[in-house]
C-alpha cells in the first residue's frame, strides 16, 4: 500500500471522488442551509484556475491508483493561502489521512512564498473543528460558543516555518505538474 501526493486540477477525472464526495457531505450536513441549490453551489462557487500555480494548488491523495483525500488553496491575500476542500474519503476516515492533506497544503503554501493560512469551516463539522485546533490553527471565534452561532468557523496559522518537506511517510512525488489552465 502506498500514498502518493498527485499536484494536478479539479478537472481531473481524478478528482472527482473527492467533489461528488463533498457534495453529497455537505448536502447530508446542511442541505440548503448555505444555499438553495445546496453544496454544488458552493463548490462551483470558484474556477479551477483559482486552484492552479502560482497562486493555488490542487492536491490529491491517492493509494494503489485511487483517491482517497485530498485539498486545495488558492490566493486570499499576499501572504496568506486560503485552504478549500480538505476531504478524505469517508471510509478510511480516523487513519490520520486529513492531517496528511493538512500537512502537505501548508508545506506546499510555504513552498509558494505563503506565510499564514486561513480557512473557514462549517459549523455541522466538529472533526474539522478538531482537526485544525489540534494541528496548531488558531480559531477566529469564541469556541465556547454554540459555533451554530457563527455559522462559518475561521482558522488560521503561521506557516513560515512550516516544514517545507513533504511528511516522511508519503511518496509527495508528483505524478504529473499541473498545467496552466
Amino acid at each position: 500500500m502506498s500514498d502518493t501526493f498527485l499536484y494536478t486540477s479539479p478537472l481531473d477525472p481524478q478528482a472527482k471522488p473527492l467533489i461528488d464526495e463533498l457534495i453529497h457531505e455537505y448536502d447530508s450536513r446542511y442541505g440548503s442551509y448555505f444555499d438553495e441549490k445546496g453544496a454544488a453551489a458552493e463548490l462551483n462557487r470558484y474556477p479551477p484556475e483559482a486552484f492552479a500555480p502560482p497562486d493555488g494548488n490542487f492536491v490529491l491523495l491517492i493509494r494503489d491508483g485511487v483517491t482517497i483525500g485530498g485539498g486545495a488553496f488558492k490566493r486570499y491575500d499576499e501572504r496568506t493561502a486560503e485552504f478549500k476542500r480538505i476531504w478524505t474519503r469517508s471510509d478510511l476516515r480516523r487513519q490520520g489521512l486529513a492531517r496528511k492533506v493538512l500537512v502537505e497544503l501548508e508545506a506546499q503554501a510555504a513552498r509558494q512564498g505563503y506565510q499564514r493560512v486561513y480557512l473557514t469551516t462549517g459549523f455541522r463539522q466538529p472533526e474539522a473543528v478538531g482537526l485544525y485546533l489540534s494541528n496548531g490553527y488558531t480559531a477566529l471565534f469564541d469556541i465556547n460558543v454554540d459555533p451554530e452561532f457563527y455559522k462559518t468557523l475561521p482558522f488560521e496559522k503561521t506557516i513560515a516555518a512550516a516544514a517545507i518537506a513533504p511528511a516522511a511517510d508519503i511518496d509527495a512525488t508528483p505524478l504529473r505538474a499541473v498545467a496552466n489552465l
